[in-house]
């Protein structure tokens, strides 16, 4: 039996598709490492991005809560200090808090030093930057100081080895958040070894993917970033061991189009963005080689993961402890709700939201019903099936799962321009984002506006 108090090193990727592991199915890139982990640990295929994209995805995992609970619904605005995260509680109860890789919650500069105290939000060890997808071959990382550290080596190698290094021979429990800058676009900024690994000619495509030498370049590139995170995820289990316990996390924060449908990168609601990959690997407290249906969003992992840790669970969270659904005792979740509230960058076009269920996805944009699609038989999501009459009961019926999610979290679903104003968010024109820069020293037209989250218990 695993006591008490496991140890926890949760690993993620940065936009990474949950159809692209070999366990589950892609013959595209070999991750013997991943399906390692899913022959030893519970694999779940219905693990969802609550809103596929990065800052807001990541104040969703470590809080609990949804974004428009913490404010967090746009990239590069900073996380209110006043949250209660995950490492907060841990902490709290003897454990040692580790953070190593991309932060992205400390607002709009990017290459900024976030020092130690409130906004690392409960993470005691720290080697980590708020944000670069510029140079993936020579990243900046700062510790306590704001003293620059360039390795000069491939970021995945690297956040690797300083991972390996802090969890070696720790005497009490501890808990290690690893975060990836890649497979997220740079896809071709590789170490040599790892390009022209995969051929872009030999790449089978998803039937919703238009064959273009584009796509598959950037396929190509993406693939060999798995390659890398694979590798180095066989160097920790290898450092783990058959420890019963440590739990071992592998997810990602979103996916990516990668071209599927006509569209690039995230914000979307069809699974080549919203649906991402889940592995818990736990030898003393979850079986192995299972595959759970359990619908697993991002707001859940606070509260199930303090669960299976013996840690009580803050009364701000929002999401539901799915332990017992995945151990059979109880009912999981009948939908993930999903949502875009603020469109931005990558994706202007419409704000939406929707819901997944173990077979469909439906969207609805404010214009009305907009997708529905039955995942079982079109796994690509090609035939929409949304306004066709022989499908009207079931559009109800999921128009119906949708709005008991909106009314459940408070989402009255306006325009986006009402929450920008509501929450005081200032963005860029056409573009929608909050401007940020990379920039090292004072710009001379002055930093981007620092944007702090205003929480929806904090507004007027």
């Amino acid at each position: 039996m695993a006591r008490q108090s496991p140890n926890l090193i949760f690993i993620f990727a940065d936009q990474m598709r949950a159809r692209d592991m070999g366990c589950a199915g892609d013959p595209n890139v070999a991750t013997p490492n991943l399906d390692r982990m899913a022959r030893e640990g519970v694999r779940f295929t219905n693990a969802t991005s609550m809103i596929p994209v990065c800052t807001p995805a990541r104040a969703a995992l470590l809080t609990g809560r949804y974004p428009l609970s913490t404010g967090m619904f746009l990239n590069d605005i900073q996380m209110s200090i006043a949250e209660t995260t995950i490492a907060h509680v841990l902490r709290d109860a003897g454990y040692d808090t580790a953070y190593i890789g991309k932060w992205h919650l400390d607002g709009s500069r990017r290459f900024g030093f976030t020092p130690p105290g409130p906004r690392r939000q409960g993470f005691d060890y720290w080697h980590a930057l708020n944000c670069d997808h510029r140079d993936y071959l020579n990243p900046l990382y700062y510790e306590d100081s704001d003293e620059q550290i360039w390795p000069e080596q491939y970021a995945t190698d690297y956040e690797t080895d300083v991972a390996l290094r802090y969890s070696e021979n720790r005497d009490g429990p501890y808990s290690l958040f690893l975060s990836y800058s890649p497979p997220h676009n740079p896809y071709q900024q590789l170490p040599e070894r790892w390009r022209g690994q995969i051929d872009p000619a030999a790449l089978q495509l998803s039937p919703n993917t238009p064959d273009t030498e584009e796509n598959r370049r950037d396929l190509a590139g993406y693939y060999a970033h798995i390659a890398a995170i694979d590798e180095n995820i066989g160097r920790l289990l290898a450092a783990v061991g058959d420890d019963p316990n440590t739990i071992v996390v592998f997810w990602s924060d979103h996916g990516d189009m990668l071209g599927s449908h006509g569209k690039q990168r995230k914000q979307w609601p069809w699974d080549d963005s919203a649906l991402v990959p889940l592995i818990v690997r736990w030898p003393g407290g979850l079986p192995q080689g299972e595959i759970s249906p359990v619908l697993f969003n991002t707001v859940d992992f606070v509260p199930t993961l303090l669960g299976w840790m013996g840690v009580e669970c803050p009364q701000t969270v929002e999401g539901m402890d799915l332990g017992p659904a995945i151990a059979g005792a109880a009912a999981g979740p009948t939908s993930a709700f999903l949502q875009v509230i603020a469109p931005f960058a990558e994706q202007v076009e419409r704000e939406w939201r929707a819901v997944r269920t173990a077979r469909h996805t439906y969207a609805e944009t404010l214009e009305g019903p907009w997708l529905l699609y039955d995942n079982t038989v079109d796994p690509d999501q090609l035939d929409n099936l949304a306004g066709r009459a022989e499908h009207a009961d079931l559009q109800v019926e999921l128009k119906r799962e949708l709005g008991g999610w909106l009314g459940r979290t408070g989402d009255d679903f306006e325009p986006r321009a009402r929450y920008l104003e509501r929450y005081g968010y200032a963005v860029e024109g056409k573009n929608g984002a909050v401007p940020y820069t990379y920039a090292l020293e004072e710009p001379e037209q002055g930093w981007p506006p620092q944007q702090v989250a205003r929480r929806r218990e904090d507004l007027p």
